[in-house]
């Protein structure tokens, strides 16, 4: 019986295997009109995965994800202590992404989870990587920041178990950087304190992860250039975007010339909410007893009396942000420099104006700025708006295809396009199709639980795939500049990166303040 019933079972293995394509398709096929039109779909499919996979093979672009690195950073001694400046919102984005969380996002992000299935982001957190670092010293100037920096670092919810040690409280930078408990820095302040600030750490021998725009004015470029190189420490300037999977392919395939000749990329950054436009709130313990108005200030051109309005609004002034051209180009540019590898451009031409949010700011909330790169044959062109959702990727557009990179990468040939002539003629391609489609993502659904989400998902500045699980750009970041740190070498936005980054906006900037054209001058290494 068992022998009978085990042939049986072989038989009917053999025979569930035999059942093919094209045992399916003849099946169909003997089905009248439906059968008829499956079995039609089923073929025409067939042939254009054929097609697909002939043409990617012949370009030799390849399909398979990327993966994880893994760190190095877990033997003995290799403990890297971290300081944080500057604990507003994004200062607690990235002491999460690097394994500290407050007590309160981590309740917050259970109810997420409680009340839909498909929110991962908690889960997601608690098997990130633990980077082997604790967090030794806080630094901000509101009195509320600070305290959930100390929080974060005692919570014992995280990444890799409980903290090693709590963080101390700095009421001042400069003490925090004169610390024998602090090898590496975090700084997430205002655009006014990104230089100064950086070139003391480098001064202290701290190695620095700075938040773009790199700095507020293009003297300071020069000067924050010349202490990272002097110094020798590890810089990371934080266009997390860097790691997204997305971008290396779009890299690859311009190398490998798919898109032929390029001489029109076109990027936006539209958004369309007060906290797209920083009308951020402000909070009810924001006060001249809770905040350390004179010590925000430091740097910052004009000094005016205490103000809640500027200190949680501070990008809507000059005086201590860079506008949409620092603040949001700057990704953008940097996205495009990564793929490109385009440098600083020979000229700028910006405008703009205040259209929409007229509430007291100096930064214009409607913006455009064309680059030319006449070596390259090239033209960059950046526009954005804070007050329309219109949105695009970033679209390269080449003699023989077109790419459109976002959270999805495509290909489309151009239907005069030299290079796909014949396939075109033969019919092996179709220009009104992607010709490759690249979605990096898992196969299940990932919750992206509101608007803001949603505008930095698509931008790829909050989370990419690596063997087809989601994980935080900002942490894959973090832990590329630490392995630097332990094991040497130079993180992908270095001060090299930086300074084309920092320059490049700056042309934007001072094009749109002084009204007229402006130029880099290789030479003087300077704008004129």
């Amino acid at each position: 019986m068992a022998e009978d019933s085990a042939r049986r079972g072989k038989t009917t293995e053999k025979g569930r295997k035999g059942i093919g394509r094209r045992e399916v398709l003849k099946g169909l096929a003997s089905v009248p009109v439906l059968g008829l039109f499956a079995y039609g779909l089923l073929k025409k499919r067939s042939l254009d995965e054929l097609r697909r996979k002939e043409i990617l093979s012949e370009l030799g672009l390849g399909e398979a994800p990327a993966v994880l690195p893994k760190t190095t950073g877990k033997k003995a001694g290799e403990l890297i202590r971290l300081g944080i400046i500057g604990f507003g919102g994004r200062g607690e984005d990235l002491i999460r992404a690097a394994g500290f969380a407050h007590p309160d996002w981590v309740e917050s992000k259970r109810k997420d989870a409680q009340q839909n299935k498909l929110d991962k982001w908690l889960e997601d957190w608690l098997k990130q990587e633990d980077l082997n670092v604790a967090l030794t010293a806080v630094c901000d100037v509101f009195d509320v920041r600070a305290e959930r920096g100390l929080a974060a670092s005692k919570n014992e919810v995280r990444p890799g178990g409980p903290p090693l040690t709590a963080a101390k409280r700095y009421r001042h930078y400069q003490e925090l950087l004169a610390s024998k408990d602090v090898d590496a820095v975090i700084i997430a302040t205002p655009d006014h304190w990104h230089a100064q600030m950086a070139i003391d750490a480098a001064e202290a021998g701290k190695h620095v992860y700075l938040e773009k725009c790199m700095t507020r004015t293009e003297e300071e470029v020069y000067r924050l250039h010349q202490a990272i190189t002097r110094s020798g420490v590890v810089f990371q300037l934080g266009h997390q975007n860097r790691q997204q999977e997305t971008h290396a392919k779009a890299r690859e395939i311009v190398q490998k010339g798919l898109l032929g000749p390029i001489t029109l990329v076109e990027t936006t950054t539209n958004r369309n909410s007060p906290g797209g436009a920083w009308v951020y709130e402000i909070h009810k313990d924001g006060s001249p007893q809770t905040i350390d108005w004179e010590q925000f200030q430091g740097p910052a051109p004009h000094k005016v009396p205490f103000s809640l309005e500027r200190f949680f609004r501070w990008r809507c002034w000059f005086d201590y942000g860079t506008g949409l051209s620092g603040d949001l180009l700057s990704h953008e540019y940097d996205a495009v420099n990564q793929i490109l590898d385009l440098g600083i451009p020979h000229s700028a031409v910006a405008s703009g104006g205040i259209y929409f949010y007229k509430d007291g700011r100096d930064v214009p909330d409607v913006f455009h700025v064309v680059f030319e790169y006449p070596e390259r044959n090239l033209t960059l062109i950046y526009s954005a708006t804070l007050a329309s959702n219109r949105n695009r990727g970033k679209v390269f557009m080449g003699h023989d295809a077109a790419m459109e990179v976002g959270g999805v990468l495509t290909v489309t040939v151009d239907w005069e396009s030299t290079r796909f002539k014949k396939k075109l003629e033969q019919g092996i391609i179709d220009p009104s199709l992607p010709l490759f489609t690249y979605h990096p993502g898992a196969k299940g659904l990932d919750a992206v639980t509101s608007a803001s989400e949603q505008y930095f998902a698509s931008r790829g500045l909050l989370y990419t795939y690596r063997e087809g699980k989601r994980v935080d750009v900002t942490h894959l970041h973090i832990k590329e500049w630490l392995d630097c740190i332990r094991n040497g070498g130079q993180p992908s936005c270095n001060i090299e990166r930086g300074f084309e980054e920092a320059i490049t906006c700056h042309m934007a900037t001072k094009s749109y303040l002084e009204g007229r054209k402006v130029y880099w001058d290789p030479v003087k290494r300077r704008i004129v």
